[in-house]
């Protein structure tokens, strides 16, 4: 049996993007349909035209006016087109109405980036994602779909791991459902014992809006091949890999899939196991095109997504990548101001990543307490963790016991205990901890 080809299965599908302007979408300083027509394209849309209403409030019936439908619908037939797309989300009964007038397939904004989702997931759990995704937002528009397979075969909305449910009842649909979130249960527990694991280690998630160069500072980090691609939503699957720092010392860095604004709820559900990185990261590096007319709205974007994950109080950085391609230096010093932990990096030219791993040693530091240890002198086992973990400021052997000063992670205390029943561990005061790590970097100490 022939596997499916996760290929784009129709491209260049002549498409019209159209949208709504409320009273409050207008001060954005950002082209209505920009991101809508980059999602249509990275879907392998040709966009033939672009309508943009200005109205005080959504049309329950239509979402745009009937007149705008009407409109729409002669606009489509003149120039040939295969799909409507809209850059909100559409009530089924809406898009039933839509289609009415216009004659044409009419999707959605979540729609859309489920399909690109479908197309972009390669792993077994990507799959399992999406096509969940899928079927969570197909289940109650399947009469539309039914509309949507009589008239048109395959196309923009109608691809993926999930397609084969739309033609089964909701009856079915809801088993598979439950099948799929039992799976990617089980996958989840995997994924946080796989997660928990390395808890020894300073693990730091690389979070940001999609395209904003993840991948590519993730490969400046670590040295490893991260696919990368100037599309959106090029990485749908965890990577995570060791970044060496300049004191010698190592941690573990992830790569995560990128957000969006407006990002499907069912998306984040979905992605819960493999955005589960980001939710135990000791540090997340949150990544942000510094070239961007709305990188202010990306930011927020990416906040909003990081605050229903429970993120939104963990330890950042702020990444200001792509300085290469900003035309106006005056932005840098104003983007400081308004974020105190941030770097500005070149991840393509590797500008500023020497910077980028200072800084993060420095976040590193501030979870560093200063102890004396005393243990057996014969544990090799328990000396070369403390060689491994901690920066050692002095050591000095007494009879048979091994007696060290050194700076460790709060975190790594209890690992300690477990290396060796009789050993003591002293904590000194707080207060000294900063300048002991600042004479151990400066190389004051052995």
């Amino acid at each position: 049996m022939k596997l499916k080809d996760t290929a784009f299965t129709v491209r260049a599908e002549r498409a019209i993007l159209f949208r709504v302007m409320l009273p409050e979408d207008r001060n954005g300083g950002e082209e209505p349909l920009e991101e809508l027509h980059r999602l249509a394209e990275t879907a392998g849309a040709n966009v033939v035209h672009t309508m943009v209403q200005n109205r005080g409030s959504i049309d329950p019936v239509y979402y745009i006016g009937k007149g705008k439908a009407v409109e729409l619908s002669q606009v489509a037939k003149e120039l040939d087109v295969d799909v409507l797309i809209c850059d909100d989300d559409l009530a089924p009964a809406q898009v039933k109405n839509l289609e009415k007038i216009i004659d044409e397939k009419v999707i959605d904004r979540s729609e859309l980036i489920l399909d690109i989702f479908a197309t972009r997931a390669k792993t077994f759990q990507a799959k399992l994602q999406v096509e969940l995704a899928q079927l969570e937002y197909t289940k109650p528009r399947l009469t539309r779909m039914w509309t949507h397979l009589s008239r048109i075969e395959g196309g923009i909305g109608t691809r993926g791991p999930g397609e084969k449910q739309l033609e089964v009842d909701k009856r079915i649909v809801s088993k598979k459902i439950h099948a799929l979130r039992k799976k990617l249960h089980e996958i989840e527990k995997r994924q946080e014992r796989l997660v928990a694991s390395r808890k020894e280690f300073f693990t730091v998630s690389i979070v940001g809006y999609t395209n904003a160069g993840k991948s590519t500072l993730m490969n400046a980090l670590t040295e490893i091949d991260t696919f990368v691609e100037d599309k959106l939503f090029a990485t749908l699957d965890t990577k995570t890999s060791i970044c060496k720092l300049e004191n010698g010392k190592k941690l573990l860095v992830s790569d995560t899939v990128g957000f969006i604004k407006k990002l499907p709820h069912h998306l984040v559900s979905s992605f819960k196991a493999t955005l589960e990185e980001a939710r135990h990261a000791d540090l997340l590096l949150h990544v942000a095109d510094i070239s961007s007319t709305i990188i202010h709205n990306q930011i927020e974007a990416v906040n909003t997504v990081l605050k229903e994950l429970g993120c939104g109080k963990k330890p950042t950085i702020m990444v200001f990548n792509k300085i290469d391609a900003l035309k106006d230096d005056a932005v840098i010093p104003l983007l400081r101001t308004h974020y105190k932990d941030c770097v500005t990096i070149s991840a393509r030219t590797r500008q500023g990543i020497e910077d980028l791993k200072r800084k993060i040693v420095e976040m590193l530091e501030k979870n560093f307490v200063d102890v004396e240890l005393s243990c057996s002198a014969g544990n090799g086992k328990l000396i070369a963790y403390l060689h491994e973990h901690a920066h050692i400021l002095s050591s000095r052997f007494d009879d048979e016991r091994a007696i060290f000063r050194l700076l460790l992670e709060d975190k790594l205390i209890h690992k300690l205990r477990t290396l060796e029943d009789g050993i003591q561990i002293k904590e000194t005061a707080v207060s000294d901890s900063s300048q002991e790590i600042e004479k151990y970097n400066a190389g004051g100490n052995n």
